[in-house]
């Protein structure tokens, strides 16, 4: 765990379950149409600041630092809600995305580099008798 001081309220932070270095993932996704934009890095710190100033901060860890998403960019996340994962270790920050999410400029990070995969079928499986 980390010696980085927090002010994040108790009850939240007994709620987190965090990695080794302190911390834990949080995805970000556009409030109304549920894309998923990107994956950034939380703490205690980042956490406690994204609820209570109403733009998404992270922890860089290749900077070992805080950055508001936007501030350098101008493409700015607006929080509209947050919420914690049923086990407590990612989070999910809907916000209002105001121009591209991913550093290449894109609109999420999830565009570029789509692998094949088989989709599947739930259809087969329920007619299959399956329940697996």
């Amino acid at each position: 765990m980390t010696d980085r001081p927090t002010a994040l309220d108790p009850t939240i932070a007994r709620r987190v379950r965090r990695d080794s270095a302190g911390l834990f993932p949080a995805i970000a996704q556009q409030h109304d149409t549920g894309e998923v934009l990107m994956l950034g890095w939380m703490d205690d710190e980042a956490l406690h600041r994204t609820l209570t100033t109403g733009r998404a901060t992270y922890w860089s860890r290749s900077r070992q630092e805080y950055w508001v998403k936007g501030d350098t960019s101008g493409h700015q996340q607006w929080v509209r809600s947050v919420a914690l994962d049923c086990d407590g270790d990612a989070v999910l920050v809907r916000v209002d995305q105001i121009g591209p999410a991913c550093h290449t400029g894109t609109r999420t990070c999830f565009d570029a580099d789509a692998l094949p995969a088989r989709v599947g079928n739930p259809g087969a499986a329920a007619a299959a008798g399956s329940d697996r």
